[in-house]
């Protein structure tokens, strides 16, 4: 071989070292790359999804206010371990204008990071428009250099100012307005470690399913520089549902001026409790439903615990005499009274007084003794005398013309211990004595004293809500119709109305009229007289009760009023109830219900005419 051929052949063979040297290197260049991107780099994906997160529905009055409704809340995080300490203080002084929250809180909750550095939250609790804000300021923050990398196995990383969707918050826009009706919620995590919330009590209870019944959105699509979805036909867009809203029968303006009528009672009669509402006859929606003891369900104390319930159909007590007009209406419809009838009031012991007004009248049954609350002009009593003026001993004799069967059978019928149907929860019955305490008697045709104390509202308890329903059939030609508070449902901008209201005959449109008639008498020349308004039809019944404990009557009270009121085209049913009224000094006399719940139904039907739901006949203008 030649020398020029050798030479040739090294340097062929030193080209091709150096070029698998270089492919060599090339090739571990490679493997370390891929290595490192499949070990420890992150890449931002291209493609970028987010979801929605869908709230709870509203409750709204019929007049178009949102009583309550969700509002989605933000979290607000920062890696501690990213936070430059030079500049540490501007961070804290820009966020605390940014989110409102004092720099002060925010400082403290820094330094107490310190001695275990990382993920920090700043806040659970931001609104939509702060966390807007806020995370303007995260670009902002990263532009100063606020924040910096700091290494971690595999490279480096930079987390700055963090804002996410952290669930959601109840919102009571007129703090106590509607409690306890429209209940309470408690909050609870969901599984996609979202702040959620659930009804405890009320509307929020019974309506929880529906309210909750939601469904996140989901926006997805291509991503640009900022990590904003950039949208197109191949982006994803799902819109978020949320929950169903439920519309009321009560409108907004009276139901708050009924409660400042309350808080004003409860304070003049130093009630436990104030109790009002106002049915529309016809078809039972509730116009309002409203106490004096209400509480904001955002800041619930210990001292509002008593005031959770709704009384209106959770406390059950003896409804006293405004039970009288029901047990005469069922022997009225059995036609077992006659015409111009008397009955002897059992008061010829003793002199008249200087009003000519005879001792009030006591009745014998067997080893009880009946009196009658009333002293009277004369020895016998008609059927509007009964009513009139509240006998006793006229109810109860009429109540014995009924077997125990009919007597039992009636009350249930006008709904006593069956609840109303209204739409709440944890609505009570009541008790009544059993069928066969009330015919023990029958087969011997004797007085029975089961009868005899129920007739007058003793011996038996019911509901608020139950008397309101049964003065109602008085007042509808002697039918039933159900209390609903809610008008429909609202889902995805479809209503909802429920259709299985069934309106029940309960007695005949005779005998209804006839009771109608005579709680019109009663107001106009009875105990009710209080409650009278020139150019409407009214009446009503008042029931004053001793409350019972323990098997014994206490020197406490409980005082109602329940009647109706029409102007011709609008009919309402209205009950008042007032809790233990003060009843000593020279206010002894406020636990009568016609010093204590009539005035408050007056009132109440004030305010209806001056919110145009009555109009009085000739335009007369009521005064107080």
């Amino acid at each position: 071989m030649s020398p020029i051929s050798e030479e040739k052949d090294n340097k062929v063979k030193k080209i091709v070292i150096l070029f698998l040297f270089i492919l060599f290197l090339l090739a571990i260049l490679l493997i370390s790359v891929f290595d490192t991107m499949k070990s420890y780099r992150r890449l931002p994906s291209l493609e970028n999804s987010k979801k929605e997160l869908s709230v709870r529905g509203n409750i709204i009055s019929s007049d178009n206010f949102k009583i309550t409704t969700s509002k989605k809340i933000y979290k607000a995080s920062i890696d501690t371990r990213n936070l430059d300490a030079n500049k540490k203080e501007l961070f804290i002084k820009l966020f605390s204008i940014y989110s409102n929250i004092p720099s002060k809180k925010i400082s403290k909750k820094i330094e107490e990071s310190l001695n275990n550095p990382g993920n920090l939250v700043l806040s659970y609790n931001i609104d939509s428009r702060t966390a807007k804000n806020l995370k303007e300021l995260g670009f902002k923050l990263r532009k100063l250099k606020v924040f910096k990398s700091v290494k971690v196995p595999g490279g480096k990383i930079l987390r700055g100012l963090n804002v996410v969707e952290s669930g959601e918050k109840r919102i009571y826009s007129y703090n106590n307005t509607l409690t306890p009706v429209v209940g309470y919620i408690s909050k609870f995590e969901s599984e996609k470690g979202k702040t959620k919330v659930k009804g405890i009590k009320g509307l929020e209870k019974n309506f929880n399913e529906l309210l909750n019944n939601t469904k996140d959105g989901i926006l997805s699509g291509k991503r640009d520089v900022l990590s904003y979805i950039s949208f197109n036909k191949e982006s994803t867009i799902k819109q978020r549902i949320d929950g169903a809203d439920i519309v009321l029968n009560i409108p907004l303006k009276l139901q708050k001026n009924n409660e400042m009528i309350l808080d004003m009672y409860k304070k003049k009669l130093v009630a436990d409790e104030v109790i009002v509402s106002v049915m529309d006859s016809k078809t039972g929606k509730i116009l309002s439903l409203a106490s004096s003891n209400r509480f904001n369900p955002e800041k619930i104390y210990q001292k509002d615990i008593p005031s959770l319930n709704v009384n209106a159909i959770e406390y059950q007590f003896e409804p006293g005499s405004v039970i009288k007009p029901v047990s005469i209406a069922l022997v009225m419809d059995k036609n077992r009274i006659k015409k111009n009838e008397l009955f002897f009031a059992n008061n010829t012991k003793g002199k008249a007084n200087k009003k000519g007004e005879f001792p009030r009248g006591r009745y014998k049954l067997g080893r009880f003794t009946i009196k009658d609350d009333h002293r009277f002009k004369k020895h016998y009593l008609t059927v509007d005398d009964i009513v009139i003026y509240s006998s006793n001993i006229g109810t109860l004799q009429l109540a014995q013309r009924l077997s125990g069967a009919e007597f039992f059978e009636g009350m249930k019928r006008f709904g006593f211990t069956r609840k109303t149907g209204i739409d709440l929860p944890y609505e009570k019955k009541g008790v009544m004595p059993k069928i066969w305490q009330f015919s023990a008697n029958d087969k011997k045709n004797e007085d029975n004293v089961f009868k005899a104390t129920v007739s007058y509202g003793q011996g038996m308890t019911s509901t608020f809500m139950q008397i309101l329903k049964a003065y109602s059939i008085f007042n509808n030609e002697g039918i039933a119709v159900t209390p609903k508070i809610v008008s429909y449902i609202e889902i995805n901008n479809d209503k909802y109305k429920e259709d299985l209201l069934i309106n029940k005959r309960i007695i005949t449109k005779k005998t209804a009229n006839e009771i109608k008639r005579m709680l019109i008498k009663t107001v106009e020349q009875g105990t009710g007289k209080a409650a009278k308004i020139e150019g409407l039809e009214i009446g009503g019944k008042t029931g004053t009760a001793q409350i019972a404990r323990g098997g014994k009557y206490l020197k406490k009270y409980i005082s109602s009023f329940f009647g109706f009121v029409n102007d011709g085209n609008n009919s309402y049913t209205i009950g008042v109830t007032v809790m233990n009224p003060i009843s000593t000094g020279k206010n002894w006399y406020y636990h009568y219900a016609s010093w204590s719940a009539v005035p408050v139904f007056k009132e109440v039907i004030n305010n209806l005419v001056k919110l145009n739901y009555l109009t009085p006949k000739n335009d007369i203008i009521l005064k107080k």
